[in-house]
């Protein structure tokens, strides 16, 4: 039963990942006076990219392999990740979840480095930085949900918010996590990892045919996921029976994050890093804060 939810978490985050990013270009380009791609575009482009050919700039293994190591350690991040009341049950912790987002994060980087492309090395040093930037405020919202669970299993943490309601710790851990939430999904102004026009998409410059189209899958995936993670855990209302109902509901506030989060990367200017961290340093305190308030009980 719980490997069956698994896949089915997996599962629907790998299939509308795309749905997702395709109706956050069509606002973007809605805002621009665009006509515009179709919403299925990212579909195609990801069936074009398998079919093209697979070109290498280094024989690395490290270089061919890490694409797929980072789209399977989102999946089973995915896996972990409830959709409603679904998830991995029992076996869907924190502890698992903050790993294999990090393996996947750290396969791009070995990645981008493997290249020996100075724009994607460019790429991996800001990916560093902006995960020990951005990860803190999500593992301290987190820790914050099992505080008030007394649980570490993500499910349980949705369980206990449900029960219990709106409190004053984990309304404040959801702002935390809302607010870290366009820089966890690369979004300008905190696209600086990619940066077409300064570093030339950075860590993904050197890969191309399947290997491309299965990073680019991966980062949609982790999107989905970080989004995911937000409306089930931290913002759960209002409460639907039976799960499929509640599965299509969390995957609906979903697209409205996706497309809130359109809207700001249309307007908005790509942020400097150190500009960018020192931001992230002022969203940590209010997570930090969030970790306070539950730890005295509110």
């Amino acid at each position: 039963m719980y490997v069956t939810t698994a896949i089915v978490s997996g599962a629907v985050a790998l299939l509308t990942a795309p749905l997702f990013d395709g109706a956050a270009r069509k606002v973007r380009a809605i805002i621009h006076s665009r006509k515009g791609p179709p919403i299925i575009q990212p579909y195609i482009d990801i069936l074009k990219l398998l079919g093209k050919e697979d070109l290498r700039c280094t024989p690395s293994t490290i270089f061919r392999f890490a694409p797929a190591v980072a789209l399977a350690s989102f999946l089973i991040v995915a896996g972990l990740t409830p959709i409603g009341a679904g998830g991995l049950g029992r076996y869907g912790d924190m502890i698992a979840w903050v790993y294999f987002l990090t393996l996947g994060a750290a396969a791009i980087m070995l990645m981008a480095a493997a290249s020996g492309n100075p724009f994607s090395n460019a790429g991996a040093a800001r990916e560093v930085m902006m995960l020990l930037s951005v990860e803190p405020v999500v593992v301290t919202a987190l820790i914050t949900a099992a505080i008030k669970s007394h649980s570490l299993r993500l499910v349980d943490m949705v369980t206990a918010n449900v029960a219990g309601g709106p409190s004053v710790s984990m309304v404040t851990a959801g702002i935390a996590f809302f607010l870290a939430l366009q820089a966890t999904m690369g979004k300008l102004p905190f696209d600086i990892v990619e940066a077409e026009s300064e570093i030339v998409e950075g860590p993904l410059l050197e890969q191309s045919g399947p290997n491309l189209a299965l990073l680019k899958m991966a980062l949609l995936v982790r999107q989905v996921v970080y989004a995911l993670l937000l409306v089930t855990l931290f913002c759960p209302w209002p409460i639907v029976e039976p799960w499929p109902v509640a599965g299509l509901a969390a995957l609906v506030k979903v697209l409205v994050l996706f497309v809130v989060a359109a809207v700001i990367e249309a307007v908005s200017p790509r942020m400097r890093i150190d500009r960018a961290m020192t931001y992230m340093g002022r969203i940590l305190f209010v997570a930090l804060a969030a970790l306070a308030f539950a730890v005295i009980g509110v």
